[in-house]
């Protein structure tokens, strides 16, 4: 029996909705159903075997639909492996990548039920034709290292392939 997966994202502009389909193809070519969703559109995480929440971080917070999904399905969550990732940084330094695990550990820490066996944080996107002033300001960049993501993918993919078999009576 395949293993299913429920990767759920939080995005407002698209580029964690892009990163979110990368993981999921990942988890596909691995051998697991995926389901991919925005995370306001999760009615239901009973019946998977496994989530991947990916969510952006605006101003230091997590996407206010990933927040609320871990709120919601608190209990359900903390029944199956978890994986989350998190979009923010402008770069790839250390520093900037330490900025935000710090911000994604906070918003974590409010569901303390929910223990991911996986975090990563990933470059992020600024377009600033999408952006409001004063950000529309700010240089165009894209951090986002596609093979650090696809590699973190196929990283996480055997915990969720793993499966109890039923005792036969």
């Amino acid at each position: 029996m395949t293993a299913s997966v429920l990767v759920a994202y939080g995005t407002r502009h698209g580029s964690t909705a892009e990163v979110a389909a990368a993981v999921s193809d990942e988890l596909r070519g691995s051998g697991l159903e995926v389901e991919l969703l925005p995370a306001g559109s999760v009615e239901v995480v009973a019946g998977y075997d496994g989530v991947v929440l990916g969510g952006a971080l605006y101003m230091g917070r997590l996407h206010p639909d990933v927040r609320g999904l871990l709120a919601e399905f608190r209990e359900d969550l903390s029944r199956v492996p978890v994986a989350v990732f998190a979009m923010g940084p402008k770069t790839v330094e250390q520093h900037d990548l330490d900025e935000s695990r710090g911000q994604l550990d906070a918003a974590l820490a409010k569901t303390p039920e929910v223990v991911p066996f996986s975090v990563a944080i990933f470059g992020g996107v600024v377009d600033p034709t999408v952006l409001h002033f004063p950000f529309n300001r700010m240089p165009a960049s894209d951090a986002r290292d596609w093979e650090v993501i696809r590699a973190w993918a196929s990283q996480i993919a055997p915990t969720f392939a793993v499966k109890e078999v039923p005792a036969h009576v």
